[in-house]
C-alpha cells in the first residue's frame, strides 16, 4: 500500500459508517466542502459570540465522525449543504471540524490527514493550539493545509485575509515544527498553547498527538492532558532528547514508506501519557 492510499482510507474516527450517503451531494471542490463543514459545528469557545447562552450543554470531547453526523441530523435534519443557524449546529472543537473534512475527502479517495499544531492567526499574542486538515495535491505535489473551522463569521471577526482552503506558509505550524522552534529559542516555548497550557510540556503533548494522528491512531489517552500533574510538566534531559528525535522525524515527513514505518513504530511505543505511568 502506498502512503497516499493509506491516507485515502477511513480510520475509526473518520469513518462515516452508514451515513456516508450524506456526502453524495457535497460540493465538488475542496473549498466548497470546507465551507460546508464550517457551518455544521460551533466551536465551544466561540458559542457566546454566536449568541448562544453559556448554560447550553456543550460537549468538548472529540466525536467520531459517524456520531457527529448523527448529532447533525438530530439537530437539523436534511442535506449537509443546507445552511444551519448557529443554534441548530452541533458543538465541538477544532479537531471535530478537521476530522469531518478529512472524512469527506477520504470518502472521495482523496488522501487526507488531520494535523495537530499551532495557528498564528487565532490569537494576537501567541500561536494557538489548533487542529487542521491537509490533503495531497497530485498537481502541486504537496500537502495542502485547510482550516475547516473558520466560517464567514469567524473569518470576519479574526480579520482573516487568506484562503482558508490553502493556508499560507507559516500560518499553521505542526507540533514538531513548533517544538523545534522553541528548542532553538527562535520562539519562546510559552508562545505556544492556550490559556495556562503553554510551554515545552504542552508542546510535548501536541508532538505526540500529531504523531498518533499521522499514523491513524486518532483517539488516545493523550487527550486527557488536562489531568497532567505538576510533576509531569517538568521534562528531564532524556525526555527532551526523545522529543527532539521525534520532531526531527516528523517535521520533514511527506510520505516515504521507510520514514512512515519509523513513525509508526514510534507511535506504537508512545500511546499513553506520562501522567498515567
Amino acid at each position: 500500500m502506498t502512503i497516499q492510499a493509506f491516507y485515502a482510507r477511513q480510520d475509526l474516527l473518520t469513518d462515516p459508517g452508514e451515513l456516508a450517503g450524506g456526502y453524495d451531494d457535497l460540493p465538488g471542490t475542496i473549498s466548497g466542502m470546507r465551507e460546508v463543514v464550517s457551518g455544521l459545528i460551533v466551536h465551544v469557545a466561540w458559542a457566546e459570540r454566536y449568541g448562544i447562552p453559556p448554560d447550553v450543554p456543550m460537549v468538548r470531547q472529540t466525536q467520531p465522525v459517524a456520531d457527529r453526523l448523527r448529532l447533525i441530523q438530530a439537530s437539523f435534519a436534511g442535506s449537509l449543504t443546507v445552511p444551519r443557524p448557529p443554534r441548530r449546529r452541533t458543538f465541538g472543537t477544532c479537531r471535530d471540524y478537521a476530522l469531518l473534512l478529512c472524512s469527506m475527502l477520504r470518502n472521495r479517495s482523496i488522501p487526507a490527514r488531520v494535523r495537530c499544531g499551532f495557528a498564528a492567526y487565532l490569537a494576537a499574542d501567541m500561536y494557538h493550539d489548533h487542529w487542521i486538515c491537509e490533503y495531497w495535491s497530485p498537481v502541486d505535489r504537496r500537502w495542502v493545509q485547510v482550516d475547516a473551522q473558520l466560517d464567514q463569521f469567524q473569518i470576519d471577526q479574526s480579520r482573516i485575509e487568506f484562503d482558508c482552503s490553502d493556508l499560507p506558509r507559516d500560518a499553521f505550524l505542526t507540533a514538531s515544527q513548533a517544538w523545534r522552534l522553541a528548542r532553538s529559542n527562535a520562539i519562546a516555548a510559552e508562545s505556544f498553547g492556550h490559556e495556562a497550557a503553554t510551554g515545552l510540556w504542552f508542546l510535548r503533548v501536541n508532538v505526540y498527538r500529531d504523531l498518533l494522528s499521522l499514523t491513524n491512531r486518532q483517539m488516545s489517552a493523550w487527550d486527557s492532558w488536562r489531568d497532567a500533574a505538576p510533576a509531569s510538566k517538568v521534562l528531564d534531559v532524556s525526555t527532551l532528547a526523545e522529543l527532539d528525535r521525534l520532531a526531527d522525524m516528523v517535521t520533514p515527513f511527506e510520505g516515504g514508506s521507510d520514514q512512515f514505518a519509523a513513525l509508526d513504530e514510534a507511535a506504537s511505543r508512545n500511546v499513553m501519557p506520562p501522567w498515567f505511568t
